[in-house]
């Protein structure tokens, strides 16, 4: 079992950035896919970015493509959310998620835990 925390989450200005990181337990996640959704309320949960195990191949979503960057600190079991020139578009529940195997995916039906979620709002 692998269990996953959200934090950074908060209330930021349009233009602004925030990193998210996800603190994994349990097990290491050196040898799971990891990935990050986001859920706007009254919308579908969808996917943001994800990275493989070695943290050498990132994914992501064209919303946020040049905006948000993926990374991963194996050694620390905690995997980071940087996102830059933040909109209110993005304002969501940010969610992390671990996939067991080497390669992720971005359907979150791939996915094998997730955590709680932390919150973003962007003010316009």
């Amino acid at each position: 079992q692998v269990q996953l925390v959200e934090s950074g989450g908060g209330l930021v200005q349009a233009g602004d950035s925030l990193r998210l990181s996800c603190a994994a337990s349990g097990r290491s996640i050196s040898s799971y896919a990891m990935g990050w959704f986001r859920q706007a309320s009254g919308k579908e949960r969808e996917f943001v970015a994800g990275i493989r195990w070695s943290g050498r191949i990132t994914a992501y979503a064209g919303s946020v493509e040049g905006r948000c960057t993926i990374s991963r600190d194996n050694a620390k079991n905690t995997v980071y959310l940087q996102m830059n020139n933040l909109k209110p578009e993005d304002a969501a529940v940010y969610y992390c998620a671990a996939k067991e195997g080497l390669y992720g995916g971005t359907r979150h039906s791939e996915y094998d835990y997730w955590g709680q979620g932390t919150q973003v709002t962007v003010s316009s």
